[in-house]
């Protein structure tokens, strides 16, 4: 049997991210797109703009000579500024397609090498972003899920 490159098992934990994050945030509809438990957090809207733009983060941090960018309040207005359910999650599709695409024209030495030193990641393989990506969303999926509780809304358990 033939080892299966290292960037293609990356790609393929990139696809479960998607179907997970969209099977457990399904239930959620454009009309819940300003649901909000409390004034300070974050809209439903919000919170999957902000995953996107995450996924959006750690992919730039893959190709950055720097690393990652750490403008956290500019990356946190761009996630607020979005207001639409459907907005959002036709971000979030476009983000995993872009980082797919990014991984694709890696190879798995270039995942290998450390990232900059600096206090996201420093020093870590490039391929550990990934597993990073999927701790993010997961965090998120699971706010969105209560968010769902909430609505009265039954989220789908996203492994089925």
């Amino acid at each position: 049997m033939e080892k299966m490159p290292l960037t293609q098992i990356k790609i393929e934990e990139i696809k479960m991210i998607e179907k997970f994050f969209n099977t457990s945030s399904k239930c959620l509809v454009e009309t819940d797109s300003t649901f909000r438990p409390v004034e300070e957090q974050m809209s439903a809207a919000q919170q999957i703009a902000h995953v996107a733009r995450t996924i959006d983060w750690f992919t730039e941090a893959l190709t950055d000579p720097k690393g990652f960018d750490m403008d956290f309040e500019k990356q946190m207005n761009e996630a607020k500024a979005c207001v639409s359910i459907n907005e959002a999650r036709a971000w979030f599709s476009k983000s995993i397609a872009n980082a797919i695409s990014t991984l694709q024209k890696m190879s798995d030495e270039e995942l290998m090498k450390p990232l900059p030193q600096g206090p996201v990641m420093g020093g870590a393989p490039k391929l550990a972003i990934i597993g990073a990506m999927s701790d993010h969303t997961a965090h998120h999926r699971g706010a969105l899920t209560v968010y769902s509780r909430l609505l009265g809304k039954v989220p789908e358990m996203p492994y089925a």
